[in-house]
Parts: structure tokens; C-alpha cells; sequence
């Protein structure tokens, strides 16, 4: 089959008849691939592309999400059009999971956190800095970026801190944001940062429960290791 174009394959071996017949679930993640780029080239069908573009992220999803337009058009015979096309379907993949996620979710403890923010900082590779901000049941009221910054570090206001969780009427929060290293050891900065906001918060009435350190592969939470 390897010396066949896709229109000479059986057709219940073509990607997307074979997503018609069986169901898209039944589709390995290069079909899946192909589908999104139509074509292949004089040398490799648009599935044999799908594995070339699957093996620069080392066949890792998580991965293939955070390559660029740049990333992609390393691999011959995909152009800027098919590249965009790529990032364009991950990109509402996210999205979709950013929307999938009620608000009116209860915060029990730092797993929890870390499963409310993958939406929004997974496969991030720069770092940002969001709050989440709580009644006093740990229902959440709103999840909100305070900043944005690059890779070793973002500029964080407390005073934008609170003045959102006091128009929000919040009781508490829990801060949150992103090591694209990977790192899940808290800085210097993060320790004092912490410090000022626990005690700031006293003041204020607004309890800072947690904070955590987000990573793909785990989180570090201040109030597990007893830093809060």
C-alpha cells in the first residue's frame, strides 16, 4: 500500500471514508492529520505526512500543540496554508476545553486547582499569572489572567489582584501561573510574592488558600508543602 495514493486505497482504508464507515474514533492521529490537510505530495500521501509531522513532536499531542507555523514547514510538503490549517484545528481543540469548563465548580484542595487551569495554561510556553477567585463556599465565581509575561517570568500587580476579587465580591482566591520549564520549584519571587499577598489579604479579608505552580506534568502547591 505504501506505493498506492490514497484514491487507490481500499476505500474503507482512506481517511475519510473511513471516518464515515467507523466513526472518527476509529482514526489513528496521523488520518486524523491527513484529513485536515487534503492532500499529500508527488512522494508521500497526506497520512505519510501526518506520521512525518507526528514524529517532529515525537508522536506527543501535548507536543504537536505547542509547534509553530515555523515547526511545521520543516517537514517537506507542508507549506504555510496546511501549517496554519494544523495549528488553526488544535487551537479550537483548546478552546473547546477552555468552554467545556463549568463555573460553578467547587475548589476542594490543589488537584483540583490544577485540573481547572489545564485549559488554560497547558502546553503554555510563556509564563502567565491567573487567580481564582472564590465564595466563601470555594465555589468559583471567576478564573481571571492577571498577566502575561515570557518565558522566565510575567509582572505581577497585587493591587490588580485584589481590586478584581473585590469588585467580584470574592472570599477568597487562589493564585495560579505557569513554569514553561517545567520547573516546579518555587523561586525566590514566588516565596516573597506569596508572603505579601497572605498578609495583604489579612488586611483585606480576603484569604489567599493556595498557590500553585503549574506544569504539564504536575503542579507544586505552597499550601500542601506548608509555605501557607
Amino acid at each position: 500500500m505504501e506505493n498506492l495514493t490514497i484514491k487507490e486505497w481500499a476505500i474503507e482504508d482512506r481517511p475519510r471514508e473511513k471516518l464515515l464507515l467507523k466513526g472518527k474514533e476509529n482514526l489513528t492521529d496521523a488520518e486524523l492529520l491527513a484529513i485536515l490537510l487534503g492532500t499529500g505530495t508527488i512522494d508521500a500521501s497526506a497520512v505519510e505526512l501526518g506520521k512525518k509531522i507526528l514524529a517532529i513532536a515525537d508522536n506527543d499531542l501535548h507536543k504537536l500543540a505547542k509547534l509553530s507555523i515555523k515547526d511545521l514547514k520543516t517537514v517537506k510538503g507542508i507549506g504555510e496554508a496546511k501549517a496554519i490549517t494544523i495549528i488553526a484545528a488544535l487551537e479550537l481543540g483548546r478552546r473547546r476545553k477552555e468552554r467545556d469548563f463549568s463555573k460553578r465548580v467547587s475548589i476542594t484542595g490543589s488537584e483540583s486547582v490544577y485540573e481547572s487551569m489545564k485549559p488554560y495554561l497547558l502546553d503554555l510556553e510563556h509564563e502567565e499569572f491567573w487567580i481564582i477567585l472564590l465564595n466563601r463556599a470555594n465555589v468559583i465565581i471567576k478564573i481571571q489572567k492577571i498577566s502575561q509575561g515570557g518565558v522566565a517570568g510575567t509582572v505581577v500587580d497585587s493591587k490588580m489582584i485584589f481590586k478584581c476579587a473585590i469588585d467580584n465580591l470574592a472570599s477568597c482566591l487562589v493564585l495560579v501561573h505557569n513554569h514553561p520549564s517545567g520547573n516546579l520549584k518555587p523561586s525566590q519571587a514566588d516565596i516573597q510574592l506569596t508572603d505579601k499577598m497572605v498578609e495583604a489579604g489579612k488586611l483585606l479579608e480576603i484569604n489567599i488558600l493556595d498557590h500553585i505552580i503549574f506544569a504539564n506534568q504536575g503542579y507544586y502547591s505552597f499550601l500542601d508543602s506548608g509555605r501557607i
